[in-house]
């Protein structure tokens, strides 16, 4: 399918609005209005440039956008469903199990363990005897003067 540079940019268009969570109101039906191509030619031409429906695109920029949130672990996960523009918690739990493989909160806590402390070693990494002189009480260190 061959598309001129207007098609091209209207697709363009459709796809930041299908991206935008603060417009999740809107229907694909509103979406292709909104670009000025019929609905069915829209998810037609919509599918042959990006490879998924619109509707599949915008399941899957909100499921990207839910792990984005997750990581960062600042939200619960039924702040980040709402966040991310679905209405229901267990739908979205669902999708996201059936999509990334791991419900929510099991993928929060999975890529929280990995995100470390700016400038700070895990333990694995730090040398045995220093995770020994540690525990030890401060009487056993000797000062530079007794030396």
């Amino acid at each position: 399918m061959l598309l001129g540079h207007d098609a091209l940019r209207n697709l363009c268009r459709a796809r930041d609005l299908l991206s935008e969570v603060r417009e999740s109101r809107l229907s694909i039906e509103d979406v292709a209005r909104e670009v000025a191509i019929s609905p069915y030619h829209f998810i037609r031409q919509f599918e042959a440039v990006f490879g998924v429906t619109p509707h599949q695109y915008r399941i899957r920029w909100r499921l990207d956008l839910a792990k984005q949130l997750l990581a960062a672990g600042h939200h619960s996960v039924t702040d980040v469903c709402m966040e991310v523009g679905f209405s229901s918690l267990g739908s979205f739990s669902a999708l996201f199990a059936q999509r990334i493989g791991v419900p929510p909160s099991a993928y929060r806590r999975r890529v929280r363990a990995m995100v470390q402390v700016p400038g700070r070693l895990p333990w694995e990494l730090v040398p045995g005897c220093l995770t020994l002189m540690g525990q030890l009480p401060l009487g056993a260190f000797r000062s530079f003067r007794e030396a």
